[in-house]
């Protein structure tokens, strides 16, 4: 099971996440904080990450550059304060522990207001470019298996002040330059993009899988870049997660998932830890269809409910996580192996199962022929889709 449950520990959520909302201030004091931004304590939470994971069984991890070390006046001083860390980060894995994806934060400094990529901005554009230049260097240091675009930011608020196009052209050419360097700097890993609807901004260009493969293709990314996709993200969809994952697994994205979930009774993102066992199966049908993630994981973006105060409901939380997806994996496999499903599903198109279906699939099939077919045939009969049956099925395993 480890092969396909690649877990990893968010270190933003677990280590940095206070509790702190719109409305309320921080509740989470963790005993090895001491309210400073500083060096030393960034060193501390380091080594507070890699104790955690060493107890919690796994062997990997994920980062944004400025969750790890903070920032410094001036770029040149944010980039010794990363190295800083970063060389601690890579004595406390030793040899068996590894990012399983690094990235960087470029949506809460005030910079970023209008975007990375996409700002309107061309010192922001090339502030920004340096920061990924640097974060994916410390994510190849590390060893890292993947690098990730998050962008929190690339999108508007209205369409009246942006130009569109020029943003998504700007973007493409942040993204190309970006797998320039890959290759540049020897980094062997996935190139991974994020989708999320909205939020922060009132429309993301990486709107979800579909839109963000379109992107890709538009602009002869595709062989540079897979997808991450995050559960919650697909709950603000409303489709789910089950879609998008498969959505990316049909186009050949599919990269890594962020495993967390949402509410779906709320219009925000919630990064709560994925403790529905149907959905996880679900999830894990296409998992098992693409073969696996790996390069790629599952990634725990997700955070405690700001109730949740004690050191050991980090554990909890994470291991609910873990177990939830293992019956997953373990629930799909079983559906698989049964093939009820699959019978059910191959009969349900059989119809096309035949000379003319092949035709059709082929491409050869013009308007013509199939007028002819028509006229021949008469009117249609048209069988059930056994929707309850499938149902049935899928629940006799859970």
């Amino acid at each position: 099971m480890k092969d396909w449950l690649r877990f990893s520990v968010a270190f933003w959520h677990t280590f940095r996440g206070t509790g702190v909302d719109p409305f309320g201030a921080p509740t989470k004091f963790w005993p090895w904080e001491d309210g400073t931004n500083s060096i030393a304590m960034a060193k501390r939470r380091m080594r507070a990450n890699f104790e955690f994971i060493n107890k919690l069984g796994v062997d990997r991890w994920c980062f944004h550059d400025r969750d790890i070390a903070p920032e410094g006046k001036t770029l040149q001083e944010t980039n010794s304060n990363l190295d800083e860390v970063v060389k601690l980060a890579k004595t406390l894995q030793g040899n068996n522990i590894r990012p399983l994806w690094g990235t960087a934060q470029l949506f809460m400094h005030p910079r970023y207001m209008h975007g990375a990529a996409t700002s309107s901005e061309l010192v922001v554009y090339v502030y920004a470019a340096a920061q990924v230049k640097k974060a994916m260097e410390v994510t190849h240091y590390l060893g890292g298996e993947n690098y990730v675009f998050w962008g929190g930011r690339e999108g508007y608020q209205t369409l009246l002040n942006t130009d569109m196009e020029f943003e998504l052209d700007h973007m493409a050419k942040f993204l190309e330059a970006a797998a320039a360097y890959k290759r540049k700097i020897g980094f062997t890993g996935t190139l991974l993009i994020e989708p999320k609807p909205q939020e922060p901004t009132k429309h993301q260009y990486d709107w979800d899988a579909a839109t963000t493969t379109n992107f890709l293709r538009k602009y002869g990314l595709i062989g540079d870049f897979k997808l991450n996709i995050e559960c919650n993200h697909a709950t603000l969809l409303v489709t789910g997660c089950h879609h998008d994952v498969e959505t990316a697994r049909i186009n050949g994205l599919l990269g890594n998932i962020d495993a967390n979930s949402g509410d779906a009774q709320t219009g925000w993102d919630t990064d709560q830890f994925l403790t529905d066992t149907r959905e996880a199966t679900m999830i894990m049908l296409s998992v098992i269809k693409n073969g696996g993630l790996a390069p790629g994981g599952l990634n725990f973006d997700a955070k405690l409910r700001r109730e949740s105060t004690d050191v050991e409901d980090l554990f909890i939380a994470h291991i609910v996580g873990m177990d939830t997806l293992a019956r997953g994996l373990r629930y799909a496999a079983k559906l698989i192996e049964d093939g009820s499903l699959a019978k059910l599903i191959h009969k349900r198109y059989s119809s096309f199962h035949n000379e003319l279906g092949a035709l059709i699939e082929a491409g050869k099939a013009d308007f013509e022929m199939l007028e002819k077919k028509a006229m021949e045939w008469g009117e249609p009969t048209v069988a059930s889709a056994k929707q309850e049956l499938a149902e049935m099925i899928f629940n006799s395993v859970l």
